[in-house]
């Protein structure tokens, strides 16, 4: 399990692909970072592309990274980049687009990496994912663009659709996140969206607040409840990890094989894991896998509605 480091000692790496066609987000954010932050090159270069830095007030340092392809999408050929030189980091983050026939519009959303039905997990810490998610609620507010949302979506990993192995996320061992903008072309352009965006990259590293760490198993894609809760500022909801119902399904998790991919999610959550939640929608048997773990990590299981009073759990010590 990653240590957290105090202030000035943090390090975060952000990917923006600016290749043709994949540029859609990624490009007009890397382009506000620089006006905004005009970070100073590193000496290391990737696709041709120097790699920029920017250091904080507090020593916190920023990294951009730009390449001609997603990194999910050509995983295998940047990995070795990767491990030469971020692996001592405490965050990476891929900045991308979002699209889907039945995905909603105008919203910003960040999601952990990892494949549900491989049962294979980035390493998640809930307290950069809500540091994010709130820096991008206060800016959104702040910006007065109500007609975004700022959400959680469920766990994955593009990669895998393009015909990357998930095995090899292992050999990076850094808490991953994909941040991105959608799901229409009008969406990924707008300027105070992604103005929005760029400014809340340089505040992942929110004060150290001891969360209520949850693994989230269930409901849909963009659950609300889940998205709820991670933004709830009253009460410290540690949201990282969301294991949908589609792919607790079709992976199986019903299984034993299921069970230690479900229990691998939950090991991999920083800090360790409070209560294990499940949306009530599921079938009786993945109910069943959730309360087994509970039992062995010596948690609470608890039913989705009950983010809905966060005044009847008990708030972290």
């Amino acid at each position: 399990m990653r240590e957290e480091r105090p202030e000035g000692n943090r390090k975060a790496l952000f990917f923006f692909c600016v290749g043709e066609g994949y540029d859609h987000v990624s490009r007009l954010v890397f382009d506000k970072v620089v006006e905004l932050f005009n970070p100073r090159e590193t000496g290391i270069s990737v696709d041709g592309f120097p790699i920029l830095e920017h250091v904080d007030e507090k020593g916190d340092r920023f990294c951009f990274m730009r390449q001609e392809n997603l990194v999910s999408y050509d995983f295998i050929r940047y990995l070795p980049i990767l491990r030469e030189h971020f692996l001592d980091f405490d965050l990476a983050a891929e900045v991308n687009w979002h699209e889907g026939a039945n995905a909603p519009d105008r919203v910003i959303t960040v999601h952990t990496v990892g494949d549900v039905y491989a049962g294979v997990f980035t390493p998640a810490v809930p307290g950069l994912m809500r540091g994010l998610l709130h820096a991008m609620e206060k800016e959104r507010a702040r910006a007065r663009i109500d007609d975004f949302r700022v959400v959680t979506e469920a766990t994955h990993w593009t990669g895998t659709f393009r015909g990357q192995n998930p095995a090899l996320l292992k050999e990076f061992p850094v808490p991953t996140l994909d941040i991105e903008i959608g799901s229409t072309p009008s969406s990924w352009e707008d300027p105070a969206a992604v103005e929005v965006l760029a400014k809340s990259l340089v505040r992942a590293f929110s004060p150290f607040k001891r969360l209520f760490n949850m693994l989230c198993v269930g409901g849909i894609h963009f659950e609300r409840s889940f998205s709820e809760a991670a933004l709830n500022s009253d009460f410290p909801f540690g949201v990282s990890h969301i294991l949908p119902n589609q792919w607790i399904v079709s992976g199986n998790y019903a299984s034993e094989e299921g069970f230690e991919k479900l229990r691998s999610a939950a090991l991999s959550i920083n800090g360790g894991v409070d209560a294990l939640v499940y949306h009530e929608g599921i079938k009786s048997p993945f109910r069943e896998q959730c309360r087994r773990l509970g039992e062995e990590l010596g948690i609470p299981v608890l039913k989705h509605k009950a983010l809905r009073k966060p005044e009847d759990l008990c708030s972290p010590t």
